[in-house]
């Protein structure tokens, strides 16, 4: 035999008789107490450590560390990054709305304990722009400039109290780190590490790039040292940019000339070191070098006295004391630091999966989450922000100079050129999915026009509201045969697939729930081309008919069915009143249809005309069903029950398991819905409906041979065979 073909001879298998010779397993269900004592009993020295080290992930990769071929480069690695983390921490700290020097703390105590916590050996731990702008977003609205204006009496103005304001800015913004901390810590706990399944990539990507054009708008009031008020909240970035360009004419030209020279510098440098970084084996650390450089032009030519340049003055050195958190804060922040929380855990953990995956070991989501909240809530003490991926290591503690906020600000830009860069997402996810460009396009515009925290949520709601509406509106395919095979197809997809005589495959494409059955029930009265209940109506109408005919002896009954007694045009239907249907014959009442003959000189046959239904099976393909709910079985009841009684028989194929389970559990299987209806294969299917016609076939040549020695039939009797419908004649009697 070819190698390429293979043949099967096996029983066809409906779920009953497959039962019968493939024994199930039956599934032992444990009690909570019962797991609790095996967990107990399960107890051990040899256990306990497993459980340390999973929750120290230090334990299990340092005792293996190899010192001699790693540590040399490990600390050219730290060095050089960790110059680079420290002047991105000063300028992300602009972005937190808190003093520079809090960024350099930031930078420092959340690798503290993420060293001992964390799962991933690569991501550096610290300041994030579009994190470090979305906690400024939550300071600014606690904290504005309008609470810290005192009056000068000397000067007769009002004036801002900076200090008691920064103060406050640093409090509001270790309170909601320690609240987000204690959000991933408890998260983490609870197993929770899934939820970052919900924040797909095209929502962040859509996210960042907003909040990338939102740190752009903030930085470049900076770069241009304008008079500016700050804005949150809904439209912020609108109010912010229409006020720059209301004071553009007070640009300072030495910060804006200081600010492009940095960006400029700063975007060529990076794209060397991407583009040579086969050559270059520690990057070339640009914002350092430009930040030494303005350090020491901005001292030497005195650039805040010269030019009115604005600079950051000094930056303290040594740490501040712990300081316990603002509790009563924490209602007004709950929401933002709920979100803050996810998306910095969603961003450590797909950059780190990324690592793990290259250099193959796993990352732990749920301790992730744990690793994260103790070093949110650890730094919190020491007046941090919230930590999540930094671009570069960070851990340093040193103290600096006067540098010019200019070039602080120009850094930041430089590093959000990734992001903007993400704009070129859009026309390709729009050749791939179309609702994944709608998520991307939706999240970064009501990132834009809503605060950054409201953005976020909206496009997590829309994202969701998209899958509910790809299930709510699932599509029913026909399919048909590839001949020769067990291969069924989406009829409208292939050319050479068959139609199966009197039967119709309709697979459906979700699962099956109280969202979508009215749907699915439309779907499939487009793919068999008619509705049972309009059918159902329309035989036991003609069914009366002819009853009243017989009744008014209009026609009579004798040996070769029914005989017509005089033409008259009562009680004749429009032809309004009957509907046609794709796949039911608009057929009049003859042997055909009542199985019965009529007087070819009367006009009986044009009297009573129904509809004939050429399709006598129907199969449900479920491959593709997850799961149903309790209304979903209820609909199918009634589909079967509405395709039963006009002589359609409808069988389940493809099931799973559990969704077969389902419908037991459901009380979907009764006398007039057996499990044998329900089959293995398609396949399996077809061929037992094949069978089954073929037998009746031979059956009905048996009772037509009887038949013909049979007396007149009575009345009753030609009623029963007036419509293949059972249940008409109990309505009728």
């Amino acid at each position: 035999m070819d190698c390429d073909q293979y043949l099967v001879s096996r029983t066809i298998y409906s779920e009953k008789t497959f039962q019968q010779k493939i024994e199930k397993r039956e599934g032992v269900k444990k009690s909570i107490p019962h797991k609790l004592k095996n967990n107990c009993s399960s107890c051990s020295p040899a256990t306990a450590h497993l459980k340390l080290k999973k929750f120290l992930p230090v334990l299990s990769w340092l005792p293996n560390y190899q010192w001699k071929e790693w540590f040399v480069h490990d600390i050219i690695a730290g060095l050089c990054t960790g110059l680079v983390g420290t002047l991105q921490g000063l300028a992300f700290a602009l972005l937190a709305e808190v003093p520079v020097g809090y960024g350099l703390y930031s930078s420092f105590f959340p690798i503290l304990t993420y060293f001992f916590l964390g799962t991933s050996r690569h991501i550096s731990v610290g300041p994030f722009p579009v994190i470090s702008l979305m906690v400024g977003q939550v300071v600014l609205a606690l904290a504005p400039n309008d609470k810290f204006i005192i009056a000068n009496a000397t000067l007769n103005e009002t004036q801002i109290d900076y200090e008691a304001r920064d103060a406050a800015r640093v409090v509001v913004s270790s309170t909601l780190t320690f609240l987000i901390g204690i959000i991933q810590l408890v998260l983490g706990a609870l197993q929770f590490g899934f939820v970052v399944r919900y924040l797909g990539d095209p929502l962040v990507r859509g996210f960042t790039t907003a909040a990338a054009f939102q740190v752009l708008i903030s930085q470049i009031k900076l770069i241009l040292n304008l008079p500016s008020r700050t804005y949150s909240g809904v439209l912020a970035i609108f109010y912010t940019t229409i006020d720059i360009f209301t004071n553009i004419s007070k640009t300072n030209f030495a910060d804006l000339t200081a600010g492009s020279i940095t960006v400029v510098l700063c975007l060529a440098v990076k794209d060397l070191n991407e583009r040579f970084k086969h050559i270059l084996r520690i990057p070339i650390p640009i914002e350092v070098i430009v930040a030494i450089i303005a350090t020491g032009i901005s001292y030497g030519v005195n650039l805040e006295g010269t030019y009115n340049a604005a600079i950051v003055k000094n930056v303290p050195s040594g740490f501040v004391p712990p300081v316990a958190p603002d509790i009563s804060l924490f209602s007004q922040m709950i929401v933002p630091a709920f979100s803050i929380g996810i998306l910095a855990y969603a961003l450590a953990v797909s950059l780190g999966k990324v690592y793990a995956t290259k250099y193959n070991y796993e990352i732990d989501g749920n301790q992730e989450f744990i690793a994260f909240g103790v070093s949110n809530i650890f730094s919190s003490c020491f007046s941090c922000f919230c930590a999540t991926t930094a671009l570069s290591r960070t851990a340093v503690q040193e103290s600096t100079g006067g540098k010019t906020q200019s070039v602080l600000a120009a850094i930041v830009i430089a590093n959000l050129k990734g992001m903007f860069w993400q704009v070129a997402d859009i026309p390709r996810l729009w050749r791939q999915s179309k609702w994944d460009a709608a998520i991307w396009l939706f999240t970064c515009f009501a990132s834009l026009l809503l605060d950054i925290d409201l953005g976020l949520l909206a496009g997590v709601l829309f994202g969701l509201f998209t899958v509910l509406l790809r299930v709510q509106y699932a599509s029913c395919s026909s399919l048909g045969n590839v001949p020769g095979t067990d291969i069924y197809r989406d009829v409208k997809k292939y050319k050479n697939v068959d139609e199966l005589e009197g039967i119709k495959v309709i697979r459906f494409s979700s699962a099956i729930f109280y969202g979508n059955v009215e749907s699915l029930k439309d779907g499939i009265k487009l793919i068999v081309g008619f509705d049972p209940v309009k059918i159902f109506n329309k035989r036991t109408k003609a069914q009366q008919k002819v009853n009243r005919l017989l009744k008014k002896k209009l026609i009579m009954t004798n040996e070769n069915g029914i005989n017509r007694n005089s033409a008259t045009g009562e009680d004749t239907e429009s032809d309004e009143e009957m509907h046609n249907y794709y796949g039911v014959e608009r057929k009049e009442v003859n042997a055909n249809n009542f199985n019965m003959q009529a007087d070819g000189n009367t006009e009986f046959s044009s009297s009573v005309p129904i509809p004939v239904i050429t399709m006598h099976s129907i199969i449900f393909d479920f491959g593709q069903v997850s799961f149903l709910d309790v209304v979903a079985v209820d609909c199918l009841k009634g589909i079967f029950k509405e395709f039963q009684r006009i002589e359609v028989d409808v069988f389940i194929a493809e099931y799973d398991d559990n969704v077969f389970g389902q419908l037991e559990s459901c009380d979907f299987f009764n006398d007039a819905i057996k499990t044998d209806l329900c089959f293995l294969t398609i396949h399996d299917a077809v061929l037992h409906i094949q069978k089954q016609k073929k037998n009746c076939s031979s059956c009905s040549l048996l009772d037509m041979a009887s038949h013909m020695q049979v007396q007149p039939a009575s009345r009753n009797e030609i009623l029963k065979r007036t419509l293949p419908v059972k249940s008409v004649e109990r309505e009728i009697r």
